[in-house]
């Protein structure tokens, strides 16, 4: 259980860093950026942490992002809502490790609020299971 417990704590730090950046109106093109940053470190933080949860107390093993939210979905930690957000979450991260364009970046720091207010659900929901 200390495994799920460590990864769930990496990815609650990381998110309180991607919601120090992620409502900011206006953001310069250096605070945009971060935040994309940060997005894609605390995506990893949280898919790894649901992983985690999802093998040592569920059973189920996904080797995938996208694969691990749908046995969230499976397991209850995820609403079908949440589950299809979270796939698109997975598609936004994508784009923004192989590619960069400047009407990408403004269109994900748009939804980076949506993003981090999913993954703050669904963690807190995660560590008030009863199973840790």
């Amino acid at each position: 259980m200390g495994r799920v417990l460590e990864r769930l704590s990496l990815a609650e730090k990381a998110l309180a860093t991607l919601r120090e950046l992620a409502h900011l109106k206006d953001p310069s093109p250096v605070e945009r950026d971060a935040a994309i940053q940060r997005f894609e470190y605390t995506f990893e933080a949280f898919w790894k942490a649901l992983q985690a949860y999802l093998k040592e107390v569920e059973g189920l093993e996904g080797a995938s992002p996208k694969g691990v939210f749908r046995l969230a979905r499976e397991a209850g930690l995820m609403s079908e809502e949440e589950t299809l957000l979270a796939l698109g979450m997975t598609d936004d991260r994508n784009l923004t490790v192989h590619t960069y364009n400047e009407a990408l970046a403004e269109a994900i720091f748009g939804r980076l609020g949506g993003y981090a207010d999913l993954m703050e659900k669904v963690l807190r929901r995660t560590r008030e299971s009863g199973a840790l």
